[in-house]
């Protein structure tokens, strides 16, 4: 296993660790928000692979049928399990039909990329696409942190946790929508064109077909 695959793969298994500090299992649940710091920085380090994988495999040249395989599913995995724990860790924040509007949004893009393979083209990860990973960053830490603080008091700074963690959270179910919509257009119109393609093929070929008989 290279080493891009092996980064893959260790943001899978930190996926368990996460939601082990996120549970009430966890032994160190301290008065200090220790519990929310160590489950932040773990996401924070494991959405650091997500984009540390893809980028060694292409600068080493370690671009592989597994590693395309891993990099999706270890993101969809990670993305969907911080987003369930969230809904039983901090409900005020993140709420049901939020977690359902992101988690379909992955489960969309993840079909329109399989049935796009299968008509031998590909859908590019868009700036919105970007915009979204990170937005969702934002939010699950924000949520999590809000689970303990409600705001930060540096002296005559205040920064105001929760209600941070609530606007990053709506607004990644803003950005997550219009990613998904501006995703379906650019896959109809490929499929759309791949469409017409084979229909030009087939007439073409039927004409040789007359041509020769």
């Amino acid at each position: 296993m290279n080493l891009p695959n092996s980064i893959s793969m260790s943001r899978i298994v930190m996926i368990p660790l996460f939601l082990w500090i996120l549970s009430t299992h966890f032994p160190w649940r301290g008065q200090h928000g220790e519990q929310e710091v160590l489950a932040s920085v773990l996401f924070v380090l494991a959405s650091i692979t997500d984009g540390l994988d893809g980028y060694l495999a292409r600068r080493r040249g370690q671009i592989t049928t597994m590693g395309m395989l891993l990099d999706p599913i270890a993101d969809k995995i990670m993305v969907t399990s911080a987003i369930v724990a969230l809904v039983a860790y901090n409900p005020q924040v993140v709420k049901v039909w939020i977690a359902v509007v992101i988690i379909g949004r992955e489960f969309l893009i993840s079909g329109l990329r399989s049935i796009a393979s299968s008509e031998g083209f590909t859908i590019e990860a868009s700036d919105l696409g970007k915009l979204k990973t990170v937005t969702q960053i934002v939010a699950v830490v924000s949520a999590i942190l809000a689970h303990h603080w409600d705001r930060w008091e540096f002296g005559v700074l205040v920064i105001p946790v929760n209600w941070i963690a609530i606007a990053a959270v709506y607004f990644t179910v803003l950005v997550s929508s219009i990613s998904a919509i501006d995703y379906f257009v650019g896959f109809w119109k490929k499929i759309d064109s791949a469409s017409k393609d084979r229909r030009k093929s087939s007439v073409l070929s039927r004409r040789k077909s007359e041509g020769s008989s």
